[in-house]
């Protein structure tokens, strides 16, 4: 029988992150034990287009690529990537957005960070797992502020 696999779907424009948060899911995935498998289609990303990631996690993944109607999850760091995705959602996907992010953190370039708090929510993986790979992701205080951020996100202290 398959074992359950976890897909998360990250979507949005060139610039906004998407490849830096699926990276560090990836990495946050592969510590937890997973097996990990992850596709980037970057379209023209350089002049504001369409990025997305495909993370894959589980005792065994065969693909990169999630199967259409399989996504558990849908980070869509730009609103206006939800349709263009719908495809790809199974039936009760979670959907992170924007608006549920604080404002202050949803218009910062902190977001993607913001989002990968608010699934977390969601995946429950340990707090200090995320705060090792963000601080070994950025510059130290560029960490802090983007720890706070997915903190308030992921709806723990600050």
């Amino acid at each position: 029988m398959n074992e359950p696999v976890t897909n998360v779907l990250f979507a949005g424009i060139g610039g906004q992150g998407i490849i830096k948060a699926s990276d560090m899911l990836t990495e946050a995935a592969f510590r937890m034990g997973c097996d990990v498998k992850k596709s980037e289609l970057h379209g023209m990303s350089q002049r504001g287009g369409s990025v997305s990631s495909d993370v894959r996690f589980g005792k065994k993944v065969y693909s990169p690529m999630i199967p259409r109607g399989e996504a558990d999850y849908l980070i869509a760091v730009s609103e206006d990537q939800i349709e263009v995705c719908a495809g790809t959602l199974r039936k009760n996907a979670v959907i992170i957005r924007p608006s549920d992010i604080d404002p202050a953190d949803a218009s910062s370039r902190m977001l993607n960070i913001a989002m990968l708090g608010r699934l977390n929510r969601h995946l429950k993986f340990p707090e200090t797992l995320w705060v090792e790979i963000i601080r070994e992701s950025f510059p130290a205080e560029i960490a802090e502020e983007n720890i706070a951020a997915f903190r308030r996100a992921a709806g723990g202290k600050e």
